[in-house]
């Protein structure tokens, strides 16, 4: 039974036979990415599970194959992610949460998985480099090999399984001081193209009124004042707001 949550149209408990395909859960029981949206990823096993990319996705959903791939069975849990998800802000995010459940018996996961948090969280915010992946990727290995139980052993595997199957992400934050996603907000500016109608839903909706606009024109976006909280893009019925 698996916890298929995430960027897929059926979410909810499914029960599937051992060695069905990712794919076969995913599209045929799960239905799908919402809107005709672009599968990205999926995460199998709960917060400690890879992330596995699309070219996995005939892989079958059992013990040894997705060990094997760098993941695992794990709690059952299955996140799917389109091409809006940020690969980087999602181990990220799963080292925040790993971070608290270390029980600190070992120094390897107690202060590894925290630091391991603050390298990916310097890479989402710009002040990574080159070295800083290095140094993520060595770390990586210390906790696996010096945690006493499986909570450090696999803790390490959504920042390894993204950085082996997404490293282009990685790079383009570092090197080009870019979130290709448009997730990470350090990283991205927000802007209204020519599509703009001047509708002036964005205007209304801004939450720090820093959108300027008569009816019927091109609205602007003070991007100095711009808290990057996505309404804008949300509410626009034309897709006029880009974020670069």
């Amino acid at each position: 039974i698996f916890s298929l949550v995430g960027k897929v149209n059926n979410t909810g408990l499914v029960e599937a036979p051992m060695g069905m395909t990712l794919r076969q859960i995913i599209f045929d029981i799960g239905g799908g990415i919402p809107k005709g949206g672009k599968f990205k990823a999926v995460q199998t096993g709960g917060p400690s599970g890879g992330c596995l990319p699309a070219d996995s996705l005939d892989l079958p959903a059992d013990f040894d194959s997705l060990w094997e791939h760098g993941s695992m069975m794990g709690s059952g849990g299955m996140i799917v992610m389109d091409d809006k998800t940020c690969m980087v802000d999602v181990a990220k995010y799963f080292l925040g949460f790993l971070r608290f459940e270390s029980c600190g018996k070992c120094t390897t996961c107690r202060e590894g998985i925290r630091r391991l948090h603050e390298l990916v969280t310097d890479i989402c915010e710009g002040r990574g480099t080159l070295e800083t992946i290095r140094l993520i990727e060595e770390l990586a290995d210390t906790v696996e090999a010096g945690s006493l139980c499986a909570l450090g052993t696999t803790a390490v595997n959504p920042v390894r399984s993204t950085l082996k199957f997404f490293r282009d992400e990685y790079l383009a934050h570092v090197n080009e001081k870019r979130c290709p996603a448009g997730v990470c907000k350090t990283l991205i500016t927000y802007e209204i193209t020519e599509a703009c109608t001047g509708c002036m839903v964005c205007k209304k909706r801004c939450p720090e009124g820093v959108i300027a606009g008569d009816k019927k024109q091109r609205h602007v976006i003070d991007t100095k004042k711009c808290i990057k909280c996505g309404i804008c893009r949300d509410v626009c019925k034309f897709d006029a707001v880009r974020v670069y």
